[in-house]
């Protein structure tokens, strides 16, 4: 087995991690080489930045069986598959695509429940091409008859990125927006639905990856500083906040997001199904 990972960043690095003790190889990209070692020994990495076709990646795709795509579309649609479809499709041992999406393409909905077989709304450019890149693999996955799967993905925390770390440094800021709800989930718990997908097919195409708790931005941070013992920041009313690009857009929404699918039949357990676990965990980090 072979896992090509187009865009090893966080969330694919966790991934890794724990694909780590299997008998496979891995490979993927970066828009730029680190200078420190890889997360995992071995892994090949080659630079990308999704602005042309690279022969390096061509080459490191050979023996490809498992792929995720975490790298964003562009304004022109996923990157990947106009670089690299044809070299995708003619891969002979490909038998799963996941491709890590948003929960952000259903749209603002007011902190209603969304599910998988809720409509797509999105209300913002990044979600609109995240609705079309979804299609786009979905579409590649019916015509080369491969198991593709989409990830939409909660708002992502663990290990030096949560309100732990926006506390420790002083940055955290407690805004208050009247009915505003988010689902969050952990870096680890995406890891490992990502796992449960590879090794179980249960059919489906769309997976919410999400947390058990919606809960209301300030209340995650007043529980982390509670428990660290902080002073508490002040609350910021939405209104003066002053946000602007992926946090206003982000900010602009409201739901909640059932994870039942994954929990049902892909038989994920969460390790965090709340933020109090999450933020306990790394507390102690």
């Amino acid at each position: 087995m072979r896992l090509f990972c187009f865009g090893c960043g966080y969330t694919a690095e966790a991934l890794l991690r724990r694909l780590a003790p299997r008998e496979m190889t891995f490979a993927g990209t970066r828009s730029r080489l680190p200078e420190a070692a890889p997360v995992l020994p071995g892994l090949a990495l080659v630079a990308y930045a999704g602005d042309s076709a690279v022969a390096a990646v061509r080459q490191a795709l050979q023996d490809t069986t498992h792929l995720l795509v975490s790298i964003p579309p562009d304004l022109e649609g996923d990157v990947v598959l106009r670089h690299f479809r044809d070299e995708l499709a003619a891969l002979p041992r490909l038998s799963w695509v996941g491709y890590l999406s948003t929960v952000g393409v259903y749209g603002d909905c007011q902190g209603a429940w969304v599910d998988e077989t809720s409509p797509t709304r999105p209300t913002n450019e990044r979600s609109l091409r995240r609705v079309q890149a979804e299609r786009a693999w979905l579409s590649f996955g019916d015509s080369t008859s491969r198991r593709v799967e989409i990830f939409r993905l909660a708002g992502i925390y663990g290990p030096g990125r949560s309100v732990i770390d926006n506390l420790r440094s002083g940055t955290a800021r407690r805004i208050v927006k009247a009915g505003q709800i988010f689902n969050r989930i952990h870096v680890d718990d995406i890891a490992r639905t990502l796992v449960a997908a590879i090794d179980r097919e249960a059919g489906h195409r769309i997976y919410n990856v999400s947390d058990d708790e919606p809960a209301p931005p300030q209340d995650v941070v007043a529980y982390a500083a509670e428990m660290l013992g902080v002073p508490m920041p002040p609350e910021v009313p939405y209104a003066e906040a002053e946000l602007s690009g992926l946090a206003a857009s982000f900010w602009s929404e409201s739901r909640r997001v059932r994870n039942d699918r994954i929990r049902r039949d892909l038989g994920v357990e969460l390790l965090y199904p709340t933020f109090r676990e999450g933020l306990r965990a790394l507390a102690t980090v």
